[in-house]
């Protein structure tokens, strides 16, 4: 697939010395639909500083409050998720909070609950705490205590691992998570950082961006064409996974930049 970026995305003065990624989580929220698995999708608005107009899933950068150890946690440990992502405990652990928090910011979807075994039906009693989330006046450890709710970690599940390509001066580490859409919530697009949010189908997703529909990064459109194989929710969640690092290369052909992926020709040349 042709993966020719934007005019003006590719960055003309690069560091000499390339930046180092910040962690960052990814969630990828499905559900069942008619047709398939569906997934949540964003059109980021544009001019922001990294992938302004671009179709993603929830998610962003890591919170230094995000590796608070105090925050109520149900479902795999730490230690289980660092083993996943070729991470310490410490950094896993704000991967996991950082991914809850950045998927009820960003969609007002929140995995948790009021207890290991529950979840919230209804987050439309948090809308303060999650406007406090987003101007970092409250922590995720905060918030969830203050509402006596549990994280529930094990209803997300290791996807994979994207690595900004070198040349970007703004670079992230991303870990990719998939979760089933919470039963009673509802996501929404009650955020500044996108134009609009909506449901579809990954196939449908993917036939807009071939014919200029929408603009997608590498790791969503290889992660919608991974999600599309799957015939139904389950099959997905229940899906072994390798996590291996992914960090394309930029090359220059025709008077465009194109990102090229491991295994793929030029990539190697880059």
């Amino acid at each position: 697939m042709d993966r020719s970026l934007p005019t003006g995305f590719a960055p003309e003065d690069r560091p000499d010395t390339p930046v180092r990624p910040k962690d960052a989580a990814t969630v990828v929220l499905l559900r069942d639909g008619a047709s398939g698995p569906e997934v949540f999708l964003q059109r980021r608005v544009k001019g922001m500083a990294f992938a302004g107009g671009m179709t993603v899933f929830p998610g962003g950068g890591v919170d230094p409050r995000d590796a608070d150890a105090s925050v109520a946690w149900s479902g795999p440990d730490p230690e289980w998720w660092a083993q996943r992502f070729g991470c310490t405990p410490e950094v896993a652990r704000a991967l996991v909070c950082a991914a809850v928090r950045e998927t009820f910011e960003e969609s007002g979807v929140l995995l948790a609950g009021p207890d290991s075994s529950t979840v919230v039906e209804d987050t439309g009693g948090f809308s303060a705490a999650r406007q406090a989330l987003v101007t970092r006046d409250v922590s995720l450890a905060g918030f969830l205590a203050e509402e006596e709710l549990v994280l529930r970690a094990d209803l997300l599940r290791p996807w994979a691992n994207w690595v900004t390509p070198e040349p970007e001066p703004r670079r992230y580490d991303t870990r990719f998570f998939l979760a089933a859409m919470p039963a009673g919530q509802r996501a929404d697009a009650v955020t500044t950082e996108a134009a609009e949010a909506y449901w579809s189908t990954p196939e449908q997703a993917l036939a807009d961006f071939r014919e200029g529909r929408c603009r997608l990064l590498p790791p969503t459109e290889v992660t919608l064409t991974e999600v599309a194989e799957f015939a139904a929710l389950t099959e997905a969640l229940n899906a072994e996974r390798a996590l291996n690092k992914i960090m394309p290369k930029l090359i220059e052909r025709d008077g465009r930049w194109h990102a090229v992926l491991p295994g793929e020709p030029g990539f190697e040349e880059a």
